[in-house]
């Protein structure tokens, strides 16, 4: 600009004419002349620039390099003729260089069109072509004659013209580069400043689109900035909530312990913090988020700080769900790890107490004694050992390890019948509500009365104050085609149970009795009863309410037998009263001999063998055997194989089964004769009657 305003000056120089009189132009003041308008408007426009506010004082001190470029160039003429100005031109020209100044930097930078750049153009030559010439028209020339024998030392017209068509021609030249420069810089940056905006735009559409993301800009005093439709759609809240603390989104708690503040310090201290908590909606619901705060930063400097909260209450539902699945798993592992070891431990248990059983049975028999103290010691220490022989069954019950022996059972008329039983004290009240057309069960009826009276205790300990029990029953069937099951029940009006103590009740050797009242192997017992009967136990309390426990049992598809009156006649003489030779296996020591003792205290010969491989050796060497009393729980060879093997060498020979288990095969149940452990004398004897009943009955059939 600064060029183009010195060409139109001393285009204008050259188009002057005195008459008669030579001009020529001082080359240094000429050069300055240049320099002055170049400096002046680099300056100006640099300021303006940097400090849009400057514009007026930039303008002024443009205009007057301007006006100095002027006189120093109309200062650069060398002629016969001396130079006068007249101060009102040039005050006149000086103002409107400062015109023309502050508008062509005001146009500068001003955004316009190509036409009003065009006008600007023209507008600010006339204003600096005024400006020359108002000057030009102050200027007053006297012929004088001093500068004749000088001329040769300055630059004539005609270089000079050469001179400024040089100068112009470099100026337009690069106006033209500024231009094309200019342009393509411009370009450039629009072409950036499109891809920003698409960017920006794909950028929005982007956190806009994230409908399950609250996505959220918080300034640094924890107000919040902005936020993304996914915020709108998780918090409820719309753009009322821009400037508000972001505490807002936080529970109660959460703000009465500052964690809002905590949050913003953690991710301003380690640029981010995570958590998983609870946040509340607009409308004061909550939900699991998980919450990340990062810090924004600018030249390290904390400009924000970016918040992206998910809502993850499924995740955590889904999560609860499979720890209370492990939890249930492990509880099961357990139980069924407690079950195994309570089988083995009570079938070693049964073991002890057969030979503690047999032994004093014998012992009471044989026992010469008139001291009724002695006794009573035998008596107790039998009541001791049979009261061992309920707690093991209690135990296999639970372990479902029982030998079992399912009947059709009327639930009606067994719970009639055990009327003399559920007696309590005089403020426990029971009563029965069965329907008239209740289905029969199929269920080991001795079992079942012994779960009944342990849940009729348990509810009778349940309220000892007093109270009212009633034992029911009823039909269930869910859908047709599904399996019936007949639901009893035995129902109190006691303390309950809270739901921790609920659900540990089933667990084997868990009470809430005090010391010495109870075993903790009731319901366990029961459980395992139900379970093995193809049922359950389900447990329904409330504390302070009361508690129902329901054994749910399959129906029985045939009815229950009626035993027909028949005269009674005595029992025909068998072949087992007489003396028998008994081979015994047992690999108990103890229970060998024990059992040994009996047989001969019956007047039986007995053979002893501790293992199968000793017992089948004794088969063959000795022929006169005719009956294998044998253990069913032996290493090597179980009592079911010995019985198989027994079977092929000795067809005929009668086999009695002795164990405390019940898995045991399904044709081995039905064609073994089984005695159950732990057995007194009486029972031994009836066993092998019942077995040698069978063979006289069969005669030559094998009993395997």
């Amino acid at each position: 600009m600064g060029g183009g305003i010195w060409s139109m000056h001393f285009v204008g120089m050259l188009a002057f004419r005195l008459p008669g009189v030579e001009i020529s132009y001082d080359p240094f003041l000429t050069f300055l002349s240049l320099v002055v308008p170049i400096v002046v408007a680099a300056a100006a426009f640099a300021v303006v620039g940097r400090r849009p506010q400057a514009l007026l004082v930039s303008g002024l001190a443009m205009g007057l390099g301007i006006s100095g470029m002027h006189y120093t160039g109309m200062g650069a003429m060398r002629m016969a003729a001396s130079v006068a100005y007249d101060p009102r031109w040039v005050v006149l020209s000086v103002v409107i260089a400062m015109c023309a100044s502050v508008v062509a930097l005001w146009l500068a930078f001003r955004k316009t069109n190509a036409t009003q750049r065009l006008f600007a153009g023209l507008v600010m030559g006339l204003a600096i072509s005024g400006m020359h010439y108002a000057a030009m028209e102050g200027a007053s020339f006297e012929p004088a004659n001093t500068m004749a024998g000088h001329a040769g030392h300055f630059v004539g017209r005609a270089p000079l013209a050469f001179l400024l068509a040089g100068a112009t021609i470099l100026i337009l030249s690069i106006g033209i580069a500024a231009a094309v420069y200019d342009r393509a810089s411009a370009e450039r940056a629009q072409r950036e400043a499109s891809a920003l905006r698409r960017s920006e735009e794909r950028f929005r559409l982007l956190v806009e689109g994230i409908a399950d993301h609250a996505m959220f800009m918080i300034e640094p005093n924890g107000s919040v900035g902005n936020w993304n439709l996914g915020a709108r759609r998780l918090m409820g809240y719309g753009d009322d909530i821009v400037g508000t603390s972001y505490a807002i989104l936080h529970t109660d708690e959460d703000r009465a312990s500052g964690a809002p503040a905590r949050a913003l310090l953690e991710a301003e201290r380690y640029g981010k913090s995570a958590v998983e908590a609870w946040r509340v909606r607009r409308d004061g619901s909550r939900f699991w988020a998980e919450a990340t705060l990062v810090a924004v930063r600018n030249g390290g400097l904390i400009t924000g700080f970016a918040k992206i909260v998910r809502d993850i209450s499924e995740r955590r539902r889904a999560q609860e769900a499979l720890d209370r699945a492990r939890e249930a798993l492990t509880l099961s592992q357990k139980m069924e790890t407690i079950g195994q070891l309570t089988g083995g431990v009570a079938h070693d248990f049964n073991n002890l107490l057969a030979a503690v059983l047999g032994s004093l049975e014998l012992l009471k028999k044989r026992l010469q004694t008139d001291d009724p103290k002695i006794q009573r010691l035998v008596d107790n220490a039998m009541q001791g050992a049979q009261r061992g022989a309920l707690l093991t069954q209690r135990l296999l019950a639970f372990a479902r390890k029982q030998d079992l022996k399912p009947a059709v059972v009327d639930i009606a008329a067994l719970v009639r019948g055990m009327a003399s039983l559920l007696k309590f004290e005089a403020g426990v009240r029971i009563d029965t509500l069965f329907p008239l057309d209740l289905p029969n069960v199929k269920i080991d009826a001795n079992q079942l009365e012994l779960a009944i009276l342990n849940l009729a205790v348990n509810a009778r300990d349940a309220m000892p104050a007093g109270g009212l029990i009633t034992i029911s029953a009823r039909d269930e069937q869910h859908e047709a085609g599904a399996p019936r099951y007949v639901a009893f029940s035995v129902s109190d009006t006691g303390c309950g149970m809270d739901e921790e103590t609920l659900k540990h009740a089933q667990e084997p050797f868990f009470t809430t009795k005090g010391i010495g009242k109870g075993t903790g192997l009731g319901l366990s017992m029961v459980h395992g009863l139900a379970e093995q009967s193809g049922g359950r136990l389900v447990l329904k309390s409330r504390l302070g309410v009361g508690t129902t426990a329901e054994i749910w049992l399959p129906v029985a598809e045939e009815e229950a037998a009626v035993p027909a009156p028949r005269a009674e006649s005595p029992a025909p003489m068998l072949r087992a009263d007489r003396r028998l030779s008994v081979l015994l296996v047992d690999d108990d020591p103890l229970v060998l001999e024990n059992t040994a003792a009996m047989l001969e205290d019956l007047g039986h010969a007995v053979v002893e063998a501790r293992s199968g491989e000793e017992a089948l050796d004794l088969l063959r060497r000795t022929q006169t055997i005719e009956l294998v009393v044998t253990d069913y729980a032996m290493p090597v060879m179980t009592g079911l194989q010995l019985a198989e093997a027994v079977v092929v060498e000795r067809p005929g020979m009668v086999i009695l089964l002795s164990t405390g288990y019940a898995e045991l095969p399904i044709d081995a149940r039905s064609n073994l004769h089984r005695l159950s452990k732990p057995f007194d004398q009486a029972a031994l004897e009836k066993a092998i009657q019942g077995a040698m009943r069978e063979r006289e009955r069969a005669r030559s059939s094998v009993v395997a």
